[in-house]
């Protein structure tokens, strides 16, 4: 990966983008794509909008979700303990004994997730799995009063951990779901810049609020209009101890990409990036779906009568995690899958199903 590339990875992934306050990344992000695109805008959200070959057709829509995990503060005990909320999936148990920051008016607050020495709990018996609202958080203050001076209910709250390179061409952060998306639609629109042949109008989208219910792909998709869509998101790698590849299939890290068949993966789409990744010589992994994706491409697909779409993902280790782990050689060739469909699509071409 070109080292510019990199720097924007470990920026994006480390600028907190918690669920309903996604401007920061978003900043990021848009900061990034303006040189290689014709114009870029924002909704009233905060879905951002970076287009290429402004006019062309069909409309290309590139969409990956901005939000990463996190929580919320929901209650000040008479102590200053802070309780919280989950914004998205949370695992309530292992976010116990992690470093914490509260993104509040007046500026970040420090924090740690409380965690009872085990001296001090029974020992016999299996240990209660906590719930979230079992989480408390210390800031150092010893009353509500002097929490309220620093921070107030509402206030969004992510894990410290940040981007790390482990070996080889592996890497971990807390936040790849789904920052390695919007990186990868800017990353795209970056190799698209010089392309002067291209029919498409692309629409490279960095959406908003997927973790709490495909919300802001829901808003971009229906005022949007594209003609068909490409959706990058994280999906589960089971290559790792105790996670069962009859049940979730087998994706491994450093096998390239993960397409999926069925549900709302047009068929006509997806046989067009298959056709591509064998010319380009990109490997594809493949995943069966049943009655959904759990992606934005689940809403996106029926927006305003179907839109033909495809998911393409990233092989992610231990999501939802402060130890997310990826391969940024994957990671590298989804633009490059991307990249070239847009490159392949003839001038107002249509995916319709054969009948």
């Amino acid at each position: 990966m070109r080292s510019e590339s990199l720097e924007f990875l470990k920026t994006l992934v480390n600028t907190p983008s918690p669920s309903g306050n996604e401007a920061r990344g978003q900043r990021v992000w848009l900061d990034y794509v303006a040189p290689y695109a014709d114009e870029t805008y924002w909704d009233a959200y905060g879905n951002c909008v970076a287009v290429r070959n402004k006019g062309g057709t069909p409309r290309v829509m590139l969409a990956a979700h901005a939000d990463e995990i996190a929580m919320t503060v929901n209650y000040i005990s008479d102590e200053g303990f802070i309780y919280v909320r989950r914004l998205g999936g949370v695992d309530a148990a292992i976010t116990k004994a992690q470093r914490v920051c509260i993104h509040a008016k007046k500026g970040p607050v420090k924090g740690v997730v409380g965690n009872v020495a085990p001296h001090l709990t029974k020992s016999d018996g299996d240990q209660k799995i906590p719930k979230i609202h079992d989480l408390f958080i210390d800031i150092g203050v010893d009353s509500r009063k002097e929490a309220e001076k620093l921070i107030r209910v509402g206030d969004p709250i992510t894990l410290a951990d940040e981007f790390e390179l482990l070996r080889n061409d592996l890497a971990i952060a807390r936040a790849f779901d789904n920052r390695i998306g919007t990186f990868a639609v800017a990353e795209t629109l970056r190799l698209l810049a010089g392309e002067r042949e291209l029919k498409a109008e692309i629409c490279a989208v960095s959406n908003i609020m997927e973790e709490v219910g495909l919300l802001g792909a829901r808003q971009i998709a229906y005022s949007l209009k594209p003609d068909v869509a490409l959706v990058v998101d994280v999906t589960h790698a089971t290559d790792y101890p105790t996670v069962s590849k009859t049940q979730h299939g087998d994706i491994k890290i450093g096998g390239g990409p993960a397409i999926t068949h069925g549900g709302c993966n047009h068929p006509e789409v997806v046989a067009q990036l298959e056709g591509i990744a064998k010319k380009e010589h990109i490997k594809l992994q493949h995943e069966a779906m049943s009655s959904s994706s759990g992606t934005d491409t689940d809403v996106i697909f029926w927006t305003r009568g179907g839109i033909p779409s495809a998911l393409i993902s990233l092989p992610n280790r231990y999501m939802h995690s402060p130890v997310e782990l990826v391969s940024l050689k994957d990671l590298k060739q989804i633009p490059e899958l991307m990249s070239a469909f847009c490159r392949s699509i003839k001038k107002g071409q249509e995916f319709k199903v054969r009948i």
